[in-house]
């Protein structure tokens, strides 16, 4: 499909061609960027602290037997001999083995991504559309009461720690009012409105802290489209005002927004840890922290590497986005 679109696109400056090199480009940046980030995550397992060995079997075994079980797992080869086999084997769809379970990662890995891509999926459909509404009404009310407001509380939004914003949260939410359930985890076999019912309020300590960034971009942006010449143009001829904001305003200024958007979405799947432990939610980030507490370094190497893998995604996919909406993007990428 995204091909197809290119291919039909106009040609010449901004056109397909130049589009097309673009995106190569930012692919091939992309591809380089994951092998560098799978180098970093293997040698930043390899200096932890901790013997991989000795904390699966305990402090009773003896030495001889941590010995045995780490040659079992390979720990003594040469680095460089160990990476080739763990990337060989990503690129196989292998992750390796967990220390902690002595099973595959791959059955602990994916369930738990997809439980904390349910989370972070319910907390995006809820802070972007608002963080938009609030910036976009902060920048139409520049300098009065609603703007001050929608800043100040945005950026102390930001600043609030998730277990503090969770804590209270659950305090008034689940143990006073009794509205919401203090546990992320739904019933065996619960429907849809059933699990958004309990994911509610683990995702809005995430949409506490993303409101303040994503509502300032919109703001930013959006200020400064309004004070641009064409915005101008578009009042003097005449064009009513919900005409100059939605075909000539919005356009614009949700361009830099698209891009603060991207960058947290690596962060709503990776940035879990805290959530997910207060919450009692076993996702991503509950057991990458659990994988750092036992030096399962497998495990805790595939689940940074899909946190990596989802960032370069989602920072690709807003450059697409970027460039379809602006073409001046696409001719400064591709020169």
């Amino acid at each position: 499909m995204l091909w197809a679109t290119l291919a039909e696109a106009p040609e010449g400056p901004g056109g397909g061609p130049a589009l097309k090199t673009y995106l190569l480009k930012r692919i091939g940046l992309a591809v380089l960027t994951a092998v560098l980030l799978s180098i970093i995550i293997f040698l930043a397992g390899q200096v932890l602290p901790g013997n991989p060995g000795r904390a699966v079997l305990g402090h009773t075994a003896s030495q001889a037997a941590v010995a045995a079980f780490n040659r079992k797992l390979g720990l003594d080869r040469p680095l460089a001999v160990q990476y080739w086999s763990w990337l060989t084997g990503l690129l196989h769809g292998n992750l390796g083995i967990s220390y902690q379970y002595q099973a595959p990662v791959s059955q602990f890995l994916w369930p738990a991504a997809l439980k904390s891509l349910k989370l972070a999926a319910v907390a995006f459909v809820i802070v972007v559309p608002l963080s938009i509404l609030g910036g976009v009404i902060a920048a139409l009310n520049r300098g009065r009461a609603v703007d001050r407001i929608i800043s100040t509380t945005g950026l102390s939004l930001s600043t609030l720690p998730e277990f503090v914003s969770g804590i209270v949260l659950i305090v008034v939410f689940a143990i006073e009012l009794k509205v919401l359930p203090s546990t992320a985890n739904p019933p065996q076999g619960a429907g849809l409105l059933t699990q958004l019912h309990y994911l509610i309020l683990p995702a809005f300590p995430l949409v506490f802290v993303l409101f303040g960034y994503i509502a300032r971009m919109t703001r930013a942006g959006t200020v400064e489209a309004l004070e641009s010449d064409y915005v101008r143009t578009a009042t003097l001829k005449g064009l009513s005002r919900r005409t100059v904001i939605f075909r000539h305003t919005l356009r614009n200024s949700l361009l830099p927004t698209i891009t603060v958007i991207a960058t947290q979405t690596g962060y709503l799947i990776g940035g879990l840890v805290v959530t997910e432990t207060l919450f009692n939610y076993p996702g991503l980030g509950r057991l990458i922290f659990s994988a750092a507490q036992f030096k399962d370094f497998p495990m805790l190497e595939a689940g940074i590497l899909v946190i990596g893998v989802v960032y370069l995604v989602a920072t690709l996919v807003a450059d697409v986005i970027a460039t379809l909406l602006n073409p001046r993007v696409r001719l400064q990428g591709a020169d």
